[in-house]
């Protein structure tokens, strides 16, 4: 258990629930103090009782920029510093690209990178006049590749990887170090209570039965099956053991099955540049 002077503070968005709530317990056990903000306040009452002073709930809805920079403001003045910024907060979205509807996909874009934005914006004055810290932007394998039917979900999500990564060399030399976590798939409530759908156009149905399994959106919420995947503590520990280290890659793969999306993802990327006479991959 970390004394109170090593301890680190964490500030975790999305902590209600899934990935930020595994998260939540993870650095909590490992002796820290953590700042969750979550959209029902009640979210997180066990892990209150359990973990008295170490844990400030905080309700926040990262789509609002002002109340964001109040919320990071007070987590600073709860524990005094902030020490991992983890932007977890986020939704998915079924839709092909004729089906999204202007509403979602700004929504889409709100949460999972203008969301991860305020926040950044809001906790880079604090860690640069500490001169560290560490700002873990929660990405997918989504980030890199895509899949019909998720391609607002995947520009979101390449959005995030394309401020982060020069995010990551514009704060270097101030000590901030910066990591984009792409996640595979763990047993989350993702694609049920946090999947947004479009309405459905009918021209579409082949397209989604054949990458969805099922030509009908929404999908029946009560149908929820067991899921295979690994548990959440699985990602939970692999972020921690990665934060532990002095330094990292800037993109750290979690899940047994992320490699091997991304090594299709770039095979499949490399494959069409190819096609260019003038390319050629670095050896």
């Amino acid at each position: 258990m970390a004394t109170s002077l090593s301890r680190r503070t964490w500030f975790i968005t999305g902590a209600g629930r899934g990935l930020g709530r595994a998260f939540t317990v993870a650095a909590l056990e490992a002796g820290d103090e953590v700042v969750a903000t979550v959209r029902k306040a009640e979210a997180l009452s066990d892990l209150q009782e359990a973990h008295g002073e170490r844990l400030q709930v905080l309700q926040l809805d990262v789509t609002e920029r002002e109340t964001v920079f109040e919320m990071v403001q007070r987590a600073i003045v709860a524990f005094g510093k902030l020490d991992v910024v983890v932007n977890n907060a986020g939704c998915g979205l079924v839709a092909a690209i004729e089906e999204a509807g202007e509403a979602e996909a700004r929504a889409m874009m709100e949460t999972n990178f203008f969301g991860a934005l305020w926040v950044t914006q809001a906790v880079l004055p604090h860690l640069r006049a500490r001169g560290a810290g560490h700002i873990v932007q929660i990405s997918s394998v989504g980030g890199v590749g895509t899949m019909p039917t998720m391609g607002l979900y995947n520009a979101s999500k390449w959005a995030l990887e394309g401020f982060s990564e020069a995010l990551a060399a514009e704060v270097a030399s101030f000590g901030i170090r910066v990591t984009i976590a792409e996640l595979g798939g763990f047993a989350t409530d993702w694609a049920w209570g946090s999947m947004r759908f479009a309405e459905p156009l009918p021209a579409y149905d082949a397209l989604r039965e054949s990458v969805l399994g099922s030509a009908k959106v929404p999908w029946d919420m009560e149908a929820k099956g067991a899921d295979t995947s690994a548990g959440t503590e699985v990602a939970a520990q692999a972020l921690l053991a990665h934060v532990d280290r002095k330094d990292g890659p800037l993109r750290v793969l979690i899940g047994a099955d992320a490699p091997e999306h991304l090594r299709v993802v770039l095979e499949r990327r490399r494959d069409d540049y190819q096609k260019d006479a003038r390319f050629r991959w670095p050896t």
